[in-house]
């Protein structure tokens, strides 16, 4: 399928399944999507199953925006204490999209208890209260974690999936790795299955390379001991003095906790002349990207200097992420968008693009490991393969069936759907005047406002405590007809609802008809 295709049929409303190989635009996809989302006045929560995930796409984690936190499972004590949430009630009906993305990495019993927190919040049956949810991800890539001995607890397989019953959009394009040098042959062997012997040669002329002295080459590990030493180890041997740069934070304490585990910038960065570094951040107006590789040649004042290998020198100024819920920033932090990049780790490169890796396998213990690590690199000359063993070419087999299902779906889509349309951008007159007066329905304001002042005088209160004047303006402009949608709006939480729903959609029902 088309990328064109694909958001043609998000933009419909269906629930998606939004999947293909590294490297075909998944995330690009993804943010013209909620962009075109956006702008057409849909309030999408972009969230994702890891923090590190989730910092790449501006979000935040599934487990921090449901709620639900590190619950395995929801007892009743947890659904009477939802049910009195005013938060997760307001942030459940203020939304109409769910993303999610890497859902290879996500539990299926962790889908289940957001659906059925959703449906509890909105007070809706349909899948996830009726929220359109958009899962991204590829189911080949690093699995869930489970305890040992236990079978993975795939997302494919929950009751939530079944329930859901996604729109399979699995888009073909390749962006990352070029079909010429033996490596996109070699990654969909791995995902076919069908590993043969010209693709074992193709592994063994990369095994034992040695990059050029000179040559800007990242290093990925299986286990984070290999990559902090290997990094220190490295810094110590430059003998020019260090400056140390620290992570400053704003936000309360468990939240801030929660986003610096999940920004891949150090909380202390010591930076020496000579030093590997790679960015951890995308800043196209400066020229890099998540997983640009270069060298800090200088430091002027205190900014270091990093030249890249594409010959391009940038002053590395500090970079800030945030974690959003609401619309709200809850956590900030800000430090240089840079790590020691001699060595990472294969789990903290997804996601990655890299020009060039030395990749030992040796020690891979997971199925999936080392296509994610073989993924990164753009091209088969940019490998340098250190060891492997058994495991680092294994694929879950449960996933090989279902890819072929899954295509076989997303190819029948295909056949029925048009690419997308150009979008048609408003101009700023018409975007004005869309948040101006004219929207909201000046006889129905009077009338709520004629309420709300007999309701203040019978309550002894003042105006304002039973209603804002912007709550009965949000309520004009889009006139509510059921208590959820009035939750949605600004201004009403579940307590007010219940004090003043019945009063208010009474008079929004009898406005209508009138």
């Amino acid at each position: 399928m088309r990328q064109k295709q694909a958001l043609a049929i998000m933009m419909s409303g269906a629930n998606v399944f939004l999947t293909g190989a590294p490297g075909a635009g998944k995330t690009y996809l993804l943010n013209q999507f909620v962009g075109r989302a956006m702008r057409a006045g849909k309030r999408v929560a972009v969230t994702a199953s890891t923090g590190i995930a989730a910092t790449h796409l501006g979000g935040t984690t599934i487990h921090s925006w449901s709620g639900l936190g590190i619950r395995d499972a929801l007892s009743s004590d947890d659904l009477q204490w939802l049910k009195g949430n005013d938060r997760l009630i307001k942030r459940y009906n203020s939304t109409d999209i769910l993303v999610i993305d890497e859902v290879s990495m996500l539990h299926g019993a962790r889908l289940d208890m957001v659906n059925e927190a959703a449906k509890l919040l909105r007070q809706n049956e349909a899948p996830f209260g009726g929220l359109q949810v958009i899962l991204v991800g590829d189911l080949y890539q690093l699995p869930p974690i489970n305890r040992h001995g236990e079978a993975v607890d795939f997302v494919h397989t929950s009751a939530t999936w079944a329930e859901l019953n996604p729109s399979i959009c699995y888009i073909t394009e390749q962006h990352r790795q070029s079909g010429h040098d033996g490596l996109l042959d070699l990654l969909e062997a791995m995902r076919a299955g069908t590993l043969g012997d010209e693709h074992r040669y193709v592994v063994g002329e990369r095994m034992g390379k040695q990059p050029a002295d000179d040559a800007v080459v990242t290093r990925l590990y299986s286990h984070n001991l290999d990559v902090d030493a290997i990094n220190q180890k490295h810094l110590n041997a430059i003998v020019y003095t260090g400056k140390t740069f620290r992570m400053t934070t704003k936000g309360g304490k468990a939240r801030l906790e929660q986003l610096i585990k999940s920004v891949l910038a150090p909380e202390e960065l010591v930076l020496k002349v000579g030093a590997e570094v790679m960015f951890v951040a995308n800043n196209f107006a400066e020229g890099f990207v998540n997983g640009s590789r270069g060298q800090v040649v200088a430091f002027q004042g205190s900014t270091p200097v990093v030249a890249l290998a594409n010959g391009r020198t940038i002053y590395v100024e500090p970079h800030s992420w945030s974690l959003t819920e609401d619309g709200k920033v809850r956590a900030e932090v800000s430090q240089l968008p840079l790590r020691l990049a001699w060595a990472i780790t294969i789990h903290k490169s997804q996601g990655m693009s890299l020009d060039a890796a030395e990749i030992d396998l040796s020690r891979a213990f997971t199925p999936g490991m080392g296509y994610v690590a073989l993924s990164r690199v753009r091209s088969l000359e940019g490998l340098y393969l250190k060891g492997v063993n058994r495991m680092a070419f294994t694929m879950h087999p449960a996933i090989h069936d279902l890819d072929a299902t899954l295509r076989r779906a997303s190819g029948e889509l295909a056949i029925s759907t048009e690419d997308v349309t150009d979008e048609a951008v408003p101009s700023a007159s018409a975007s004005s005047s869309s948040q101006s007066s004219a929207a909201i329905d000046q006889s129905l304001l009077a009338k709520l406002k004629r309420w709300r002042a007999k309701r203040a005088e019978i309550d002894s209160v003042p105006a304002y405590v039973v209603a804002h004047n912007k709550a009965l303006e949000a309520i004009a402009a889009s006139p509510p007809t059921t208590e959820n949608q009035l939750l949605a709006l600004p201004g009403f939480g579940s307590k007010k609802v219940e004090s003043y729903g019945m009063d208010i959609l009474a008079i929004v029902a009898k406005h209508l008809a009138s």
